[in-house]
């Protein structure tokens, strides 16, 4: 067992770790029990991807709408034939979105080949089709700056790939699983590009596999941007700063964004359940 999980293991057992995770899975468990999702699971399922692949790259800076985001997901919209560096992150959240259903089953037992797939989607319009799926060689990342300098390609790497241990562990909270996940990935920096969408397309699955979020109707995404990009990346500069303080404040804000999540997924199932999709989605800031 490596120092890094064994750390992770004592902090499970602390109180606010504890009363995050109760939090979080009280909110995904009311949402689990909604009407819309005795039978029809799959198209809320497919409603939330949907509206965090629009959150998502919300949160890197691609403003769209709702309905352009339905429209190219489903295949109604044809994509630009040249696309801006807004609509290339677009492009990347939604691939990147969609990729995350066929990697539930899978991400435990071989999280490389998630961070892969993930990548793969996410920065196909990012970055040359050499760098895609494996993580940079360079020092150079400038996402995220203001995290501060990304670590060298050694470090980032190293740290992408201690997360396997974590993500498979089974007596962590998923909650504590996803934190450390997300965070991890923005911080390292593992990619040339692309490693926000990444981040939250494995927080999205890691959701749904280690069984926090069974029926895929949560939208994180949407919760992670439901206070604004700025707390998004303000919490993300508190566990950057290594404090037991800061980590806790990022925990908590994960927490508050599955609840957030959770209730854009009652949404989603309100307008299931009315045969519509006309609930409005939480803007990120």
């Amino acid at each position: 067992m490596s120092d890094a999980l064994a750390a992770l293991q004592s902090l499970a057992a602390d109180e606010r770790v504890t009363a995050a995770s109760d939090r979080a899975r009280e909110a995904c468990t009311q949402l689990r029990w909604h009407q819309a999702l005795r039978r029809r699971i799959p198209e809320a399922a497919a409603e939330s991807r949907v509206r965090g692949a629009w959150a998502s790259g919300e949160l890197d800076g691609a403003r769209s709408s709702i309905e352009i985001v339905r429209d190219l997901m489903r295949g109604a919209r044809e994509p630009s034939p040249d696309p801006d560096p807004a609509e290339r992150v677009l492009h990347g959240a939604i691939a990147a979105t969609a990729a995350t259903e066929g990697l539930v089953a899978s991400v435990r037992s071989a999280p490389r080949q998630a961070y892969a797939r993930l990548h793969l989607a996410a920065a196909s319009h990012l970055v040359d089709s050499g760098d895609l799926g494996r993580p940079r060689t360079s020092a150079e990342c400038a996402e995220f700056s203001l995290l501060g300098p990304a670590p060298d390609a050694a470090e980032a790497a190293a740290r992408l790939f201690a997360l396997d241990d974590v993500i498979a562990a089974d007596d962590l909270p998923t909650l504590l699983v996803v934190a450390i996940a997300h965070a991890e990935i923005v911080h390292a920096r593992p990619f040339a590009r692309g490693n926000g969408l990444v981040a939250r397309a494995l927080n999205r699955v890691l959701l749904q596999a280690c069984g926090l979020d069974p029926t895929g109707v949560v939208v994180p995404e949407a919760g992670h941007g439901a206070q604004g990009g700025v707390a998004y990346h303000g919490a993300l500069q508190a566990y950057g700063s290594g404090s037991l303080a800061g980590l806790m404040l990022w925990i908590d804000h994960c927490a508050d964004a599955v609840v957030a999540g959770a209730r854009e997924g009652g949404e989603i199932a309100d307008a299931v359940l009315a045969g519509r999709f006309s609930a409005t989605p939480t803007q990120p800031g």
